[in-house]
Order: structure tokens, then sequence, then C-alpha cells
């Protein structure tokens, strides 16, 4: 079969080059630019636990190095300091902690703080390294047909010619030419922040942790600063600025940090200028996500960004919803339903995020008026901000896909964990039958869906006796009756599961059940409905996409099935 086309080496579409790749999928990678990075310590990313272990996972090496995972994150409102959340910046701890917040909550796993053209070239280092994937320099695409068993693009450049693929994934940005193409439409909102900054080299009062400062006192404060540390001293200092595009001169940055600077450390102290920017922020979810073989992801689908949520986080959980699913469709093909559900699953959990980003936007930047007196509203209005800049409710949490269409009907053998159906699952320690002891976290991304029981006792048994004791042996004749190949896993426990607990996970780690005991009918039914139905079931194109064929263009003339991509 041909190799998957992904349009743009930006960061996802290198995330999902190698997700592909590490599931024996071939992918050709065009990219418009030269295929280099420019230093920019303005420009950063912050990655959730969920995504900096993908990339980890999927070879983007030094980021640890490159970045910083914070201590702790404050926010201070006027003088005075509100919250102060200690972060755990070890994984697999245990945590546990009460906040000044007067919470108890569970220690949160700390975000990983690194400059994007760091890790745009740790993603292009793992590509070079993939043989599976091809980077092309200096491609720009200018036409893009499809028919039912492929997809055709052209490019410009010094390499102008054709390329012939199964499938295309359009992760060229914003001003997306697979979008246009496509004709989908991308509509939302203009600038809905903006912000300056500013990235300098400094002693700060919270070295490792970042700050979240609302309505600062002193003048050129405006009405929120965020400060997020890096490594070697480097922090990154946000200003939002007022809607209505006040302009950014030099003179005005410098003023505006020596103020900043001054406030948090009692005068100015040295400080070394790095780079400087101005930031704004759009939000905006584009009408479809596919087009028969054709698919958006990244910001070509999506853009958002205020309140401290993450874009690039939801870009590169889209590349591994979509990497397994295609991975499925290009190795054993009929895979519609399953398809379709890249777009029924993402599309929905960014547009709640969105969703709730605008219904905040209004309570937290509409400025004074009469909520501004009732007790507690800024206390609220903190818990909102603090949600979106901790990865936690409706503006930061991975998402949780409930209503998916690849649920599976609910049994009688099903059973409540900690974790509920659709949601990520907890990234406990694991044992494969080889013996092999890791995280939960490290067996994902194989295509395959994982099946986990939960045995207390199992760590100090030797294999040989456990493999075939008690459940184990059906539950083995179980798993190798699903209809693609599952790992099985043994975990000493898992959050709110008994014994003998069975899980059946995603390959990109989302739970879809858990059942009380071996049950293999409704394990199996569990698993076909995570593949789309039967096996068999669908095709490469949906009813939905050959209705909306029309909007792809199509073969043009009688040499197209004669045009082939570069690798075979």
């Amino acid at each position: 079969m041909d190799p998957v086309i992904v349009i743009g080496a930006g960061p996802v579409g290198l995330t999902l080059s190698l997700a592909l790749a590490a599931q024996g999928v071939p992918c050709v990678l065009l990219d418009e630019g030269p295929g280099t990075e420019e230093v920019r310590l303005a420009r950063t990313v912050v990655l959730r636990e969920d995504t900096a272990d993908l990339l980890e996972r999927l070879g983007a090496a030094h980021l640890e190095k490159d970045g910083l995972r914070w201590r702790g994150w404050r926010l201070m409102r006027r003088k005075q300091p509100v919250r102060e959340v200690p972060m755990e910046a070890e994984r697999g701890g245990s945590g546990g902690f009460v906040d000044s917040g007067d919470e108890d909550v569970t220690l949160l796993p700390a975000p990983l703080h690194v400059p994007q053209h760091a890790l745009a070239s740790a993603l292009r280092a793992a590509v070079a390294a993939a043989p599976l994937v091809e980077l092309v320099p200096l491609s720009r695409l200018d036409t893009l047909e499809q028919d039912r068993d492929g997809v055709t693009v052209h490019t410009k450049g010094p390499g102008s010619t054709w390329w012939r693929g199964s499938y295309l994934v359009g992760c060229d940005g914003a001003r997306s030419t697979v979008r246009k193409l496509l004709d989908i439409r991308f509509p939302g909102r203009t600038a809905v922040e903006r912000h300056a900054v500013a990235a300098l080299r400094a002693e700060l009062p919270w070295p490792g942790e970042a700050v979240l400062h609302r309505q600062p006192p002193w003048r050129n404060g405006g009405g929120e600063i965020s400060a997020r540390p890096l490594p070697d001293g480097v922090w990154r200092l946000d200003w939002l600025l007022p809607p209505r595009g006040e302009l950014v001169t030099p003179d005005a940055l410098i003023t505006r940090i020596r103020d900043t600077l001054a406030g948090w450390c009692g005068e100015t102290p040295p400080y070394e200028l790095l780079d400087t920017g101005v930031h704004t922020l759009h939000h905006r979810l584009a009408r479809r996500w596919r087009v028969q073989r054709a698919f958006l992801a990244g910001d070509a689908a999506h853009l958002l960004g205020a309140l401290g949520t993450q874009g690039l986080d939801e870009g590169i959980r889209d590349a591994e919803n979509l990497a397994w699913k295609l991975a499925h469709a290009w190795h054993h093909g009929g895979a519609g339903p399953l398809l379709d559900s890249y777009q029924a699953e993402r599309r929905a959990a960014v547009a709640a995020r969105l969703r709730a980003a605008d219904q905040s936007l209004p309570i937290l930047r509409g400025g004074g008026g009469l909520r501004t007196l009732v007790p507690g509203a800024a206390r609220g209005h903190d818990t909102l901000l603090a949600d979106g800049h901790l990865g936690r409710g409706a503006l930061g949490a991975p998402p949780s896909y409930t209503h998916s269409p690849l649920a599976p009907p609910h049994a009688e053998a099903h059973t409540a964990v900690g974790t509920p159906p659709g949601a990520p699952v907890a990234d406990v320690r694991v044992t494969a039958p080889d013996g092999t002891a890791v995280r939960l976290r490290e067996r994902l991304g194989q295509e395959h869906p994982l099946v986990i029981l939960v045995a207390p006792g199992t760590g100090v048994w030797d294999r040989r006796h456990w493999l075939t004791a008690g459940i184990m042996p059906r539950l083995v004749e179980a798993v190798e009756a699903l209809p693609s190949t599952a790992e099985l896993l043994v975990a000493e426990s898992y959050p709110g599961a008994s014994a003998h607990t069975v899980l059946l996970v995603r390959p990109d780690g989302h739970l879809v059940a858990a059942f009380a005991g071996v049950r293999p009918a409704d394990l199996l039914a569990a698993a076909l409905a995570t593949l789309g139905g039967a096996p068999g079931a669908g095709g490469a194109e949906s009813d939905d996409d050959e209705r909306g064929a029309a909007r792809a263009p199509g073969p043009r003339d009688p040499v197209h099935a004669e045009r082939t991509a570069r690798i075979n």
C-alpha cells in the first residue's frame, strides 16, 4: 500500500509521522520550509504529562535537558499570594498534599516547559533516525486529488513532483493549504487575547516555579502577568494586553520589564533580554476534520490558547488519536467507522475546550461590573484560571471520549474503576508475560489494544506460576480470540479496581471498559466496538464521506492513475 502523506513538518506533523512509523506505517512528510528551526526563546510550549510522555516514547531526546519541569505553580492577586501548588517532578510517585487554596488535591504532575525550536529539533532528529519516514523539505503543496484508493498531490519547489499516498493528513498550520483545497470552513474568533512576550535571564524570587500574577499593583502591570521558568535561569514573561490593539514599542516593553522585575524583587535586578514578541491568540474550529482520505490535525483543525490552555497539547493528542486508527486501516483495511471516529472524538473534545474558554472569557476579562462586588467572585475567578494553567477541569484536563462512537454498549459484566470509560488510564506499573516490568504508558502506541489483569501479589511470584494459575489461562484464551492482536499485561493494583478486574485499553491509552473477572464474550464485543464494529465493517470511505466527496477535487485526466509516489 502507498505511504501516508503528511503535510507540514511542525511539531504535530513530526509527531504524527513518528507515531505512524512506530506502528509500521511508512510516511512521506512534505515540509514547505528548509528543514531548520529558528531559535526563539519567546516561543515556548507547555507539555502536559501525557503529551510529554508520548514525545519521549517516539524518540524526542533531550527534552528534559532543553526544557524544565516546574517545582510548583503560584497565583498572586495584587500584593497577596493566593495559592501555591507544589508539583511532582518525578513521574510515578504517589503524591498528595494540601495546597494554600484550602483544597485537598493530589500532587499534580509537573508539566514540561520547553522552547518550541528545541522540541521541533528533537522531533526532526527522531524523524531522521526513522527509516519509515521520508522528510522532503522545500515542498509546497498546490494540488490535491482523491479517489477511492488513495490521494495524489503535487508540490512546488526544487523537487517539484507528484506524490501518491494511501491517506493524507494536513498538519500545515493555521493557514492550512490542505484545509483550503478541501474547501473546509474555519470559523471562530480573532484576537481573543494578546500578550507582549519577553524571554530574559534573571534571578526571580521563585526559582523553578511558574507564576500567574493577577492585577499587579504597579504601573504598566496590566491585568495579568505570567512567568514560566526555563533552564539556566531563563524566564518567559507574558503581559496580557488590552483588547483594543495597544502598540507594543521596544521602549514600552523595556518599561514593562523593569517595572515588573522591580515589583517582584523590590528593585530591578540585573537581567539579560534574550528575545521578545507579541503573541495573538485566536479561537477557531474547522467544520470538518475528514474528507474521504484526507484529514486535518493541529492548528489546521483548531486554534486555541486563551486562559492558559495549550493548543499544541491538543495537536499532539490529535496525532496520537489518529495514528493508531490510520495504522489499523493501513494494515487491515475496512476501517471507515474507525476513521470517522477521529473527527467525532477529537473535534468534540476541542470544541468543549473552546466552549469552556469562550464562556469563561467574559467573566475573567470583562472588566468591572456588579460581579466584582459579589462575595467570593475573585476566588472563583482564580480557580477558573488555575484550571487552564494547571491542566485540570474543563479548561485543562486531558480529554475523555465518553460519548465516542467506538464505546461499547453497557453490559452487566462491566464494572466501575477509578477511571471512567473513555478517560485516559492511570499510569500504573505493569508486568508483561515475558516478565518485563514497565509503566503502562510505555506499552501504548503499538496499534494493538492492551488487556490488563489486576492481580494483587503477582509481583512477588515467579511468572511461570501465575501465568498458569487461577484465571490467567482463561484470560489468555480470551485475548487470543480477539479480532486483532492484543497485549496482555498484569498490574498489582489499579485505582478503584478489585482483584481479578480486567481492563481493555485502547492503543492511545483511553479505557474502553472494565470487567468483573474474565468475560470472553463481553471482552470480544468491546474489542469489536473499539475497532468500529465487526471485522471488515465499513470501507475506507463512510457514507458521510460520499456525501462530502464533491468538496474534494477528483482525478482530472487519464494519466492520473499513472502518477506515483517517489517511494514504493
